[in-house]
């Protein structure tokens, strides 16, 4: 293999750079960031054309879940001394090996970057993002990504390929359990927030991980919810819906981003030149890495864009696509676009050079081994400190969607209590999609989790009953007889963790298997029911809210799910979750969100010809922001500042939040804003703030929200920005369902800068964190 024979003189040459720059970091002159500049240029002049290529192309270690097998066992192809990038490994021994292999046997002796898909914590995991983003928290959010880089990058790993960002309105897509749900304003917080979280402190310390936001953009609206599908929108929604939470995480300083499987306007993404040239790097500024999908590039050929893998390569290398994750088609076909003038020298050297720039912010030129530390790693994975993290976050990610009757929470002491359902006992399944290195020896059960809640005199009986794997309703009867004297039953019903995630979409959510006859027969013992939900996206559970007085959304929680549902279901913690996404009545009634437009003929029960279902409710079983605690909150009427004031003014809306029960709690409240008339259709109302209060009995709490021009603005005419004056609604309660407004007018129109509509308010504050 050529990469295994180095020349001496090629040796020396190298060697001779890199004592330059150790040498000259310690003086005075020039300064470190131009020696650091000068050195990347003369070891960019020193590689040859292939040399460069590779460090353009990512070789995947192993099988990953991350698309069909390209090149599993590619080392037998190209050495991995000859690629910039690995994913797929981690582990300081086995990355320090790899390492060791490729800075010994290249010539210009230039380390890798090890890469992984860290999407939701790493060997402790965290709730799936979407049951994280059901905490409102963005403070939370980037605790859980820090611990995460913590413990991914004491395995040896450089990058991550999260966090995921896309705004998905369709629950069948089974990728909306790796994102924030359906709004781009808390979509946007939370991507900001997650993209600090990884950083931390920041390079050199070796805590930090390159962060990657993705799927630029749209791949959450795929069509009929089915996965790689195409996405139609207009450029107005793609901008005001799909573009803020990427927009916000270039502002907070990701590192990389990657496109989508899709395409927009007969354009795949990773061919799309106009979104990822124009919009991201020429009208954000967006100077790091984009990396494609796993074959993305390759797949153009799917897509009926080029016929060849050379003119995919040049397409995606065009629209400044820098690595090609695992395809094979730059290392085949950019050396002969370069040679043969189809691809300009210029634009391979500014891609290398990004590449070469980020390894050198790592520190990796200085010491390629720094992040594969075996002893760092023993201290630092699955520590007490992470777990406790993993629990608090899979506390405040449960949603309480029905308590009737004050059911919940339960008393620890009872004679019997019955769990059924094959979830309860099913680790694997706590961990949800993507668990990274994740162990599901090493995670709690919600069986394991309320037998370790209860008194020693508590009998606890387990009877699986029903699977959502299977239809088979044999294992009904027993749990049905058990059931028939318990105190309580609780049923762990849902969706196995590998029912959603990527390619996983489902074109019914109903729940799966004989889970509902489950439930069925359960309720027909008249003892009280109550359910804990697993799943990664919103069910249609009509007859399930009909049937049992109350529900538990637990979603995935990682690591300490049962003792995260043990301690809501017992009261040691008042749930406080809200939902992220919400949750229709019958698959068809999506697309359902709560930031819809209005009709000429908006829905009306007792008229005919309006905007409904004959069949069905229009409205949502729970709608997005719903979440119960188990106290109750009381608001009072919004307070404004003004109720007339110019574009370029500042409203202050505050509302009081009294707590009127019984238990200390939190609650989330949440301001919608809608303006009545304007020159183009707007939503109903649309999230422009939350904050999340932790209230006393008997207390009341004044919680302010400011609004200004960024909130009033609309893309107007040539999709650009402008405040127009006109009547405006704001209204603040505890979910979007709420009627509690009030009315102000904004006097003057004005144009303001800027053609995106990427919530400019929020990522301000987000800059500043």
């Amino acid at each position: 293999m050529d990469c295994l024979r180095v020349t001496t003189a090629a040796m020396l040459a190298t060697l001779s750079v890199i004592i330059w720059f150790h040498s000259t970091a310690q003086a005075d002159e020039p300064p470190r960031k131009q020696q650091e500049a000068v050195f990347i240029e003369r070891l960019l002049g020193q590689m040859t054309l292939e040399e460069k290529v590779g460090q353009l192309t990512q070789l995947g270690m192993k099988v990953t879940p991350t698309g069909p097998v390209v090149d599993t066992q590619g080392r037998q192809n190209i050495g991995i001394a000859e690629v910039g990038s690995l994913l797929g490994v981690y582990g300081a021994e086995q990355t320090r090996q790899l390492q060791r292999e490729a800075v010994q046997n290249s010539r210009l002796h230039i380390p890798l970057l090890f890469s992984f898909d860290v999407i939701h914590g790493f060997r402790t995991v965290f709730p799936v993002p979407l049951a994280e983003a059901s905490a409102w928290d963005p403070d939370l959010s980037q605790r859980t990504a820090r611990a995460a880089a913590v413990e991914a990058t004491a395995s040896g790993l450089h990058w991550t390929f999260a966090p995921m960002v896309d705004i998905a309105r369709d629950p069948r897509w089974g990728r909306v359990v790796e994102g924030a749900g359906e709004d781009p304003f808390l979509g946007a917080a939370l991507a900001a927030s997650r993209v600090r979280g990884f950083r931390g402190t920041g390079f050199p310390d070796t805590s930090t991980i390159l962060s990657t936001a993705k799927h630029f953009v749209g791949y959450g609206a795929a069509e009929g919810g089915r996965d790689y599908n195409t996405t139609e929108m207009s450029q107005r929604t793609l901008r005001e819906v799909y573009l803020p939470p990427f927009h916000a995480a270039v502002q907070a300083g990701v590192d990389t981003i990657m496109p989508g499987f899709n395409e927009i306007d007969s354009t795949p993404m990773h061919a799309d030149r106009t979104l990822l040239k124009g919009t991201l790097r020429d009208e954000w500024g967006f100077q790091g890495l984009v990396i494609s999908d796993y074959n993305g590039v390759v797949e153009l050929m799917h897509h009926g864009v080029a016929s060849t893998t050379r003119e995919a390569a040049r397409l995606a290398f065009r629209a400044t696509v820098d690595i090609d994750m695992v395809g094979g088609a730059y290392a085949a076909e950019l050396p002969v676009l370069v040679r043969s003038g189809q691809l300009p020298p210029p634009l391979l050297d500014d891609a290398v050079r990004r590449v070469l720039q980020t390894k050198q912010r790592l520190g990796l030129f200085e010491d390629p081994y720094r992040y594969s530390d075996p002893a760092r790693e023993k201290a630092l994975t699955l520590s007490p400190q992470t777990r406790a993290l993993a629990r608090e976050a899979a506390q405040k990610s449960i949603v309480l969607l029905k308590n009737d009757g004050f059911l919940l929470p339960l008393p620890k002491n009872m004679r019997k209590l019955v769990v059924v359902g094959a979830l309860a006992n099913n680790a694997p399944s706590t961990l949800g999609s993507w668990p990274a290195a994740g162990r599901a020896d090493e995670s709690i059960t919600v069986l394991e989790g309320i037998k370790r809640a209860v008194t020693p005199a508590t009998d606890v009986v387990y009877i699986p009953g029903a699977s959502p794997e299977s239809n088979d309703i044999s294992g009904i009867g027993e749990a049905l007889r058990v059931a028939s004297d318990a105190d309580v039953v609780v049923a762990v019903i849902g969706e196995t963790a590998d029912m959603s995630g990527e390619a996983r979409s489902r074109a019914s959510l109903d729940l799966p298997g004989a889970q509902n006859a489950l439930v069925t027969q359960m309720q027909s013992t008249g003892k009280p029911v109550v359910v804990v939900l697993m799943n990664g996206r919103p069910l249609a559970i009509p007859a399930l809210d009909r049937q049992v007085p109350a529900i538990i959304e637990a979603w995935f929680l990682g690591s300490e799910m049962g003792h995260a549902v043990a301690d809501v279901l017992f009261g040691d913690v008042n749930p406080s979750g809200k939902l992220p996404i919400t949750f229709p009545r019958a698959v068809g009634q999506i697309p359902l969100y709560h930031a819809h437009k209005s009709t000429g003929r908006p829905p009306h029960k007792s008229k005919k010809y309006t905007s409904k279902y004959f069949d069905e409710e229009w409205t949502p079983l729970y709608p997005f922001g719903h979440g119960l605690s188990y106290t109750t909150f009381t608001y009072g009427a919004p307070k404004l500042s003004k109720r007339q004031l110019t574009f370029d003014e500042t409203l202050t809306v505050q509302v009081e939040v009294r707590n009127s029960g019984q238990r200390t709690g939190e609650e989330t409240v949440q301001l919608y804003l809608r303006q009545n008339v304007a020159s183009i259709t707007r939503p109903v109302r649309t999230l422009r703030g939350f904050s999340k209060v932790r209230i006393a009995p008997g207390e009341t709490q004044t919680v302010e929200f400011s609004l200004d021009q960024d909130d009033f603005a609309l893309l107007g005419d040539k999709l650009l920005r402008f405040v127009e004056m006109g009547t405006f609604q704001v209204f603040v309660g505890g979910s979007s369902s709420t009627e509690n407004g009030a009315s102000f007018e904004v006097m003057t129109s004005a144009q303001l800068p800027g053609q995106h509509s990427a919530i400019p308010r929020l990522l301000r504050e987000s800059a500043r964190r």
